[in-house]
This record gives C-alpha cells, structure tokens and sequence, in this order.
C-alpha cells in the first residue's frame, strides 16, 4: 500500500471515531468539569457526585457489582477452559458448545425469566410449597430480598463465555511442552497449574475479565427490570429527565468512563502483546487426556449443569412466552402460541423489527467500510501511526454504551452539534446508526485484520508489479480472500447491534421510532399480556442471534477469544 492511500485510509477511520466516539465522551468530560457560569474549570460536581449519599452508594453498588460478577464468572469459566483443555469425556464437543448458549439472549430479557421463576408466584416457590417447606399463603419474595445477588447470578451466567472463550483462546495457544517440561521435573498437578499455567494464559484472563467487569459495573437493562435504581447506570438514565439544569449526570457519566477505560487500558498496559500474530507456535500439538469412568461422566455433569443452571433464564423466557396462565405452579397451566404470532403483528412490535433493521444495516455498513480501511492500514501499511489507530479502533470496547448514549443524547439536543442527525419527527436513524457502527467497528476491524494477516501480501504486490491499481487489487485480489472472515465480522457487527441496549434505551425517544429491545422493554411493563410478548420478542431474539453466531462461525472457520488482541 502507498503512504498516500494510507494516510486518505487512516483519515477517514480517524474522523469517524473523532466524531462518533472521542468528542462525544470529550463533551461528557468538559461538561463535567466546566463551571456554566465563568466558563473555568472545577472539580465541584465530580465532588458533589462523591459526596453525595445516594450517588455514592450508587457507584459502589456499580462497582460491587462489576467485581462480583468478574469473580464469580471466573470462578465459572477457569475450571471449564482447563478441564475442556486437558481432558476428554463423553459429550465433550456438544457440552463445550452448550456453554456458549448464554450469549443468545440479552440479560436484560433473560431477567424476564427469572422473575417467573424466583417471583412470589414463581416456579421455585412452586415447588418449595409442593415439598411442604414454604407456606403456600405467605410465599417469599426471593428477588425483592435479594436483589443484588440475583443481578449479580444474572451477569455472571451471560457473562462467563465472554471468559471462557479468552481463556480458551490462550490455553490453545500455549505450548504443551512447558507444562511436559514441569511435570518431567516433579511438580505436582497443582504446583503446575498456580506457577506454569496461571501465569501463562494471564493476558487472556485479565483481557476477559476487563471486558466482563466493564459490562457488568455498566449493565443498565439487568438492574432496569430488577426494580434496583441504587445503581450508578440507573441513575445516569434517570438524570436524563433534567440533562439541561443539572451537570451533576455528567459528572457522574464521567466517574463511570473514567474507571471503565483505566481498567480496560491497565488490562492492555500490564498484558496486551502490541503485536498481532507475535505469539510464538506451540511446538507441540496437545492432546487431550481421556477420562474414563465415573470421571469422564463426573466432568460431563459439571459442565451440564453449569449449561443448565446458564440456561434458567432461557427457559423462563420462553416458558413465558408460551404461557396463557402461569401463578403458583412449576410449569405453566395453559400453553399457548398465540403471543409468538401476535408478537409479530403487535402495532408496537413490527415497527421495532423494521427500525432495528434499518439501523443495524446501516450501521453495519457503515462498521465494515471502515474497519476494513483500518485493518488495511494496521496490517499493510507501514505507517507509525498504525499502532495508534489501532488501540482507537478497540477503545470502544473500553467506553461503556451508556457513555456515549449519554453524550449522544447531550449534543442532539436542539441547538447542538448532533441535531443535525436527528431526522424529521425525531428519527434517530442517523444518531443510532453512528453510535451501533462506533460500538461495533472493533468486531470488523479483529475480522478483517485476522484475514489480512492469512493472505500472502505477495499476492497483492504481484498485481501492483502487473498495473493493477490500488482500488482493483483490493477490489479483485484482497476482498475475496479475506470474504470470509469480514462476513463473519459484518454478521456479529449487525446481530449484536439489533440487540444493542443501552443506546436503544437511551436514544429512542418515540414509540414509533423504537427499536427491538426498547420495544421490548416497554412490552414488560405493559399491562395485560405485555409480559408475555415481551417474552415472546425475546424468543424471536435468541432465535436470530442464534442463527447470527452460527453464520459468524461457519463463515470465520475459527475459535478465538473476545477482546484478546
């Protein structure tokens, strides 16, 4: 690639996450730190925000929530990665994938099921009262009781792949021979694991679990439906209602980016490589031990059940979505596929479907024409620059959605920069489209960059030395061999950005310009059967993500960890 076409590439990347993402969290931070009446610089809301009781407690429930949900989604996904790893048992390839099934559905929806579940009227109690062990007249309230628990249970159970899949990633990755080489020397199987292996696949743990604490410490859909607004994300969606007379959300916003992105760059600082395809090749190919007997079937059991237990508020869900009549028993009374069909022909619902379409198809378009001129740029070019685009191109990951919905929401007001996207009768077409494109670009940049990385760049300089110009070598050679691997990218950018939350809910102001999961949001607390299509949306949801993580699959060909680069 020639410098000039490089530097026109990286411009146009650069501008797109100077307008969609930094001067949007950069508004954040000036209005948290600017006095509105000498234009001087203060820390007086910051301050305020930590003095004040109610945000205070709601930023340490924030933070309590995040670590607990790291904790208990490491304590999940450590002992599955080594034992699928090391060994071999009955179901091994089918429970493995069964582990992945979390990630087909929003929290936030599978909270729905949870509640139908651990309610006064729920399945548990159900069965609590059947056993004789619960007063059927003065049932318990498990979730109002224990609330931050059960959001924590809620994160944990959708967040653990997230670690699982890292640490797959870099045990996969490590040379066999090294823990050969320890056991050849007398170390016992423990003593291997805490000094040889730990240490080894750290970068892929801390990688994982940075991503896993920054989701949760900003989950807003999970507390939402809880009924838990002594969360610091909750309170940020309630400081929208009076955005132009008090700063102290911003402040607030502020706080919350400031510990997501230090914990993200720290994971990048302490383990990040800075170098794609630096690690070295195992020497050797491990083989999984098998485990015979009880062992084999032991090992089976566990990974079942934590598939199960993940799969709770899956079950839920669509239980409830069936359900003409579910109080007080363990299964509902009456099944039904009516919600389904009316689902799909609610006059709130359709328009959803249709909106989040046309949003996540341009956004979509708009996350691979430029993360594919990034990773041109990162892979190809030998600019210096590259490197620092290249940790742009990932911050997002680091910035929470609720960062940027709040700074969106700021700059579209009348007289703002961002007005302008906002389309005629308050359509955030544009606002949502840049916003899903900005959050998504890291996934198509990873894809195309790994493609890049597989193709012989002798290719490419065969049809340069032939006269083929820049735009037909990337048009005939490039794009067909990397194909695979940005569809791949292009289908997780698109899926996730249909079930995207904390933009939809923040942005999406109207009715008739919601989007599936707002659309879903407000189903929940509708009277009536709104629960049940709710649930029923949700079903139609993990459907199409399903099918979405499949396609990405097939098409990628690959395994590998999120946010492990």
């Amino acid at each position: 690639m020639d410098r000039r076409t490089a530097w026109i590439l990286c411009a146009a990347v650069g501008l797109l996450l100077a307008v969609g993402f930094l001067y949007p969290a950069f508004c954040v931070l000036r209005e948290a730190f600017v006095d509105p009446l000498d234009g001087g610089f203060t820390f007086g809301y910051v301050l305020a925000v930590l003095r004040d009781p109610l945000y205070r407690d709601g930023l340490t429930n924030a933070l309590l929530l995040g670590l607990a949900s790291t904790v208990v989604a490491g304590l999940l996904a450590l002992p599955l990665a080594l034992l699928n790893h090391r060994y071999s048992f009955p179901g091994r390839g089918f429970l493995a994938l069964a582990l992945l099934v979390p990630m087909i559905l929003p929290p936030f929806v599978g909270a729905i099921g949870i509640k139908c579940i651990l309610g006064t009227e729920g399945s548990f109690n159900a069965v609590l009262a059947g056993l004789g062990w619960m007063d059927p007249l003065h049932p318990r309230d498990w979730m109002a009781e224990n609330r931050l628990l059960g959001i924590v249970v809620m994160n944990a159970l959708h967040l653990y792949p997230i670690l699982y899949l890292n640490l797959a990633a870099a045990l996969a990755q490590m040379d066999p021979a090294m823990e050969q080489a320890a056991a050849n020397l007398g170390c016992s199987p423990w003593r291997r694991l805490t000094r040889v292996t730990l240490p080894i696949i750290t970068p892929g743990l801390f990688a994982g679990g940075a991503l896993v604490f920054i989701w949760a410490f900003t989950e807003l859909g999970v507390p939402l439906v809880f009924d838990f607004p002594r969360v610091a994300p909750v309170q940020i969606l309630d400081g929208i209602k009076n955005l132009d007379r008090n700063p102290l959300p911003y402040a607030l916003t502020t706080i919350v980016l400031v510990v997501a992105s230090g914990v993200f760059l720290a994971s990048k600082l302490l383990f990040g490589s800075g170098r794609h395809g630096a690690a070295p090749r195992p020497s050797l190919r491990s083989t999984p031990q098998p485990l015979l007997g009880w062992r084999g079937w032991a090992c089976s059991g566990l990974f079942a059940g934590i598939a199960a237990l993940a799969c709770l508020p899956h079950l839920g869900v669509i239980l409830m979505s069936v359900s003409g009549h579910w109080h007080n028993s363990v299964l509902p009374a009456e099944l039904t596929l009516a919600h389904w069909q009316e689902a799909l022909g609610s006059a709130l619902v359709v328009p959803s479907i249709q909106n989040s379409l046309s949003y996540a198809g341009l956004a979509t378009a708009i996350a691979v024409v430029m993360g594919v001129a990034a990773a041109w740029v990162i892979a190809r070019s030998d600019l210096r620059i590259r490197h620092l685009l290249d940790t742009l191109t990932m911050l997002p990951l680091a910035v929470p959605g609720l960062v940027l919905a709040f700074g969106y929401l700021s700059l579209s007001q009348e007289g703002k920069p961002f007005a302008m996207l906002v389309g005629a009768g308050g359509s955030p077409l544009l606002l949502l489209a840049l916003a899903y494109a900005v959050r998504r670009l890291p996934y198509v940049t990873r894809a195309a960059i790994a493609g890049l990385q597989q193709c012989d760049p002798v290719l490419e300089q065969a049809a340069r030395s032939m006269g083929a110009s820049g735009w037909s070598t990337l048009r005939r050679i490039s794009l067909p061999l990397l194909g695979a691997h940005l569809a791949a990218g292009g289908v997780l950018a698109f899926a996730f950005s249909m079930l995207e939350v904390s933009d939809s809910l923040i942005l999406a102001q109207r009715a008739e310009h919601f989007p599936i999961t707002k659309a879903t949001f407000s189903l929940m607390s509708a009277l009536g059967d709104g629960p049940q299509l709710a649930a029923a949306l949700g079903v139609w949801s993990m459907a199409f993500l399903s099918a979405a993580l499949i396609g990405a699959s097939l098409l990628s060909g690959k395994r590998g960890g999120l946010g492990g680069e």
